[in-house]
């Protein structure tokens, strides 16, 4: 990067699975107004200077969803951008805006109310064409269900081992004061749990929720200034697969591998096994936990069921994932991968509470989006 980006600030409201007292600007101001808080920042010249918001017309009931939130993140008469889809793009767009020195401070601001639509599984319909994939009832769901039997056939993967993925996130989210999801399960309970799309069970679906998130980005001189300790941006990659689900190996995240790929180069690192400190995974399907952990690199194709069993990824563990509770524990699915990346830095700062990873210093966020994990963001942070 031409010019050092860090965070200097991050707020996030407790994820619900209806905030029925809030309408979606009041959900935003809660987390704007709380990073500007932290940082005394204001809005204009020498101030916050540009906004990159993350929302979706299909959850929000609205064409050009960003519109009205112009004014909470400062872009009257301002530049602003709007992310559809997964927040940690939002992120990485915002970190390229100060890198490039078009901005100096940019607030990243995202919300999404999945309670509003009537299903979200008929929202994640319209990402399939018309003519094929809709005619056969596709959506996001369905497509994860399909990918999940491919994946589980062709490495042989035991359900327990899967279901300890769920269980682990859970036993994190308690700890978690942000997270909708805090009672923990236990694998029997995940098994036992009713199938919803074959071979998925209910307790192996993220949650419908409601929520919003924020941060503000700054470039190195300003960042010393505003923050003690700036979480900075080290590497960032994204990469989309093919759109059809036929056309692309199911079993494994081609997309996924290339922008850790990325990322990875940008950043620095060789071993990410032995170099990063943690993970938050944007994974919203107790399978998705298994097969990102591969295509990031942590595991072999096929190995991280047994990788993810051994307690290996536990708090305390060789590789710590999800500390937060993960998208399992609940965030909506347009700002998953921002909740990720407030959670790094969280963790960098230590400032994580009981879910802290003792003496973290490098930590992976990771957003997903479209059916079965179509397009990938990977961002690499560090305190130092």
């Amino acid at each position: 990067m031409a010019e050092k980006v860090g965070i200097v600030a991050v707020a996030q409201t407790k994820f619900e699975k209806k905030k029925g007292d809030q309408r979606f600007q009041e959900m935003l101001w809660e987390v704007v107004k709380e990073v500007r808080e932290q940082t005394g920042l204001s809005f204009g010249k020498g101030q916050i200077d540009n906004a990159v918001t993350c929302s979706d017309d299909f959850f929000d009931c609205r064409t050009i969803s960003d519109a009205p939130m112009g004014d909470l993140v400062g872009a009257h008469y301002g530049p602003e951008e709007k992310a559809a889809q997964d927040g940690l793009q939002a992120v990485f767009y915002g970190a390229a805006c100060i890198a490039s020195g078009h901005s100096e401070i940019t607030i990243v601001a995202g919300h999404c109310k999945e309670s509003q639509a009537a299903s979200r599984n008929q929202i994640t319909y319209c990402a399939f064409d018309p003519l094929f994939s809709r005619q056969v009832g596709m959506d996001y769901l369905n497509a994860a269900a399909l990918q999940a039997r491919v994946y589980y056939e062709r490495f042989k993967v035991k359900p327990e081992e899967v279901a300890a993925a769920v269980v682990r996130d859970r036993k994190n989210g308690k700890k978690n004061p942000y997270a909708q999801l805090q009672r923990p399960v236990s694998i029997s309970e995940v098994l036992e749990s009713p199938m919803v799309c074959d071979p998925l069970r209910e307790l192996e679906i993220y949650p419908q929720s409601d929520g919003a998130v924020a941060l503000i980005l700054a470039n190195a001189e300003r960042a010393r200034k505003l923050c003690k300790n700036p979480v900075w941006v080290k590497g960032a990659g994204n990469c989309y697969d093919a759109y059809y689900l036929g056309d692309r190996d199911l079993s494994q995240s081609a997309s996924l591998k290339l922008a850790a790929k990325r990322a990875y180069k940008m950043a620095g690192i060789t071993n990410p096994r032995k170099q990063l400190d943690l993970l938050e995974i944007s994974a919203g399907y107790s399978y998705e936990e298994l097969l990102f952990l591969e295509a990031l690199g942590i595991c072999p194709p096929g190995k991280a069921g047994k990788y993810v069993a051994s307690g290996k990824t536990e708090l305390g563990g060789e590789m710590p994932v999800n500390p937060s509770g993960g998208k399992l524990c609940g965030s909506p699915v347009m700002i998953s991968g921002l909740a990720r990346a407030a959670e790094c830095a969280l963790q960098l700062w230590g400032k994580a509470g009981e879910r802290q990873v003792e003496k973290a210093r490098t930590a992976l966020a990771h957003g997903t989006t479209g059916p079965a994990g179509q397009h990938h963001c990977v961002m690499i942070f560090a305190n130092k």
